[in-house]
C-alpha cells in the first residue's frame, strides 16, 4: 500500500477505530494499543478493497478482533483495571453525553452490538459479518440492550 493512500485511510479512520476500540476495551490505553495494531496490520498487510466502506467495515473487524484478544490474554484475565472510560468522545448536546456513558455501562456483547448500529450506524446484517455471529443475535442483543437502557434512563429520570 502506498504511503499516500495509507495515510489517507489512517486519517479518515482512525477516529472511528479508536470510538469502536473504546467501547470494547472501556480504557483509553488498550483502545490506543487496539489503534496501532490495527493500523499496522493495515500497513503490513496486503489488504484488497473495493471502497472506502469495505475498508472502513474491514478495519472495525480488526479492531474487534484485537479487542478480543487483549480481553483473552493472561494479562487481562489476572489484573484488574481501574481505569474506566474517561475520555470518551464528546457530543454537542450534555444528553448525548449522558447517553453514551449509559450505553458504556451495558454489558460488553451489549455496548458493541449498540455502539456498531446506533453510532456507527451498521445495519444488522452488516453488524453480524462484522462479528462474525447471526443476525438473530444481534436483533436479540439489541432489544436487550434498549429494555435495560430503558430501565437505566428510567431509574436515572426519577
Amino acid at each position: 500500500m502506498e504511503s499516500e493512500e495509507y495515510g489517507r485511510i489512517a486519517e479518515t479512520y482512525i477516529d472511528t477505530v479508536y470510538k469502536v476500540a473504546l467501547s470494547n476495551c472501556k480504557n483509553s490505553a488498550d483502545a490506543q494499543d487496539v489503534v496501532q495494531n490495527t493500523f499496522l496490520k493495515l500497513l503490513k498487510g496486503n489488504v484488497e478493497y473495493k471502497d472506502d466502506e469495505h475498508i472502513k467495515r474491514w478495519l472495525i473487524k480488526v479492531a474487534v478482533n484485537e479487542c478480543k484478544s487483549i480481553w483473552k490474554s493472561f494479562w487481562r484475565r489476572k489484573v484488574e483495571c481501574v481505569e474506566e472510560i474517561v475520555d470518551g468522545p464528546q457530543f454537542e448536546e450534555e444528553k448525548q453525553n449522558e447517553l453514551y456513558d449509559v450505553v458504556m455501562k451495558l454489558p460488553h456483547k451489549y455496548r458493541v452490538t449498540v455502539h456498531l448500529y446506533y453510532y456507527e450506524e451498521y445495519s444488522i446484517r452488516e453488524i453480524s459479518d462484522i462479528l462474525g455471529i447471526k443476525e438473530t443475535t444481534i436483533q436479540t442483543r439489541l432489544m436487550r440492550a434498549r429494555k435495560m437502557l430503558k430501565q437505566q434512563l428510567k431509574e436515572a429520570w426519577k
